[in-house]
């Protein structure tokens, strides 16, 4: 969904329209904001993550007007240019480039879940490896207290 300035005005004067407008981007996955303030490209995230605090937000910024917008969002990219640095030093991620993001955002962002799932799948493997077989050690040893593995192994 596109949506300008003026059009984000009209809506954040009426608890109606803030509601509809709402309902109507839980229906999509992207919002493109042009022509917009700085204060309301920070309204735009407050309001979505009060709505739906579970939901995540990405803001992509290039410029100095889009610092407060990229401080809201749960996760703010920078892009460093033309317009100066300030962007990239308040984000989460600065890239040089915007040909930059799809990298970023579809390679690394890929990686970064695959390897968290690896961390989470040999975290359980590893605490299920430990508990069970100290489980066994302690019904032959009949839950004396006594423990199979050194503290330093943990």
């Amino acid at each position: 969904m596109i949506i300008d300035g003026e059009a984000l005005t009209v809506i954040d004067g009426s608890e109606i329209l803030q509601g509809r407008f709402l309902e109507f981007t839980s229906k999509i996955n992207v919002v493109i904001a042009c022509r917009f303030a700085p204060k309301q490209k920070a309204t735009i995230i407050r309001l979505v993550k009060s709505k739906y605090p579970k939901a995540s937000t990405l803001a992509i910024g290039d410029g100095a007007n889009d610092v407060a917008m990229i401080n809201e969002a749960d996760v703010g990219v920078g892009i460093s240019g033309h317009e100066g640095m300030q962007a990239a030093r308040a984000s989460d991620y600065a890239v040089g480039q915007f040909k930059l993001l799809q990298p970023l955002l579809f390679i690394h962002g890929r990686e970064c879940y695959r390897r968290n799932s690896d961390l989470v799948c040999y975290t359980f493997y590893k605490n299920m490896l430990y508990i069970i077989t100290q489980l066994w050690y302690g019904i032959f040893s009949v839950f004396a207290g006594q423990t199979l593995y050194e503290p330093y192994i943990y």
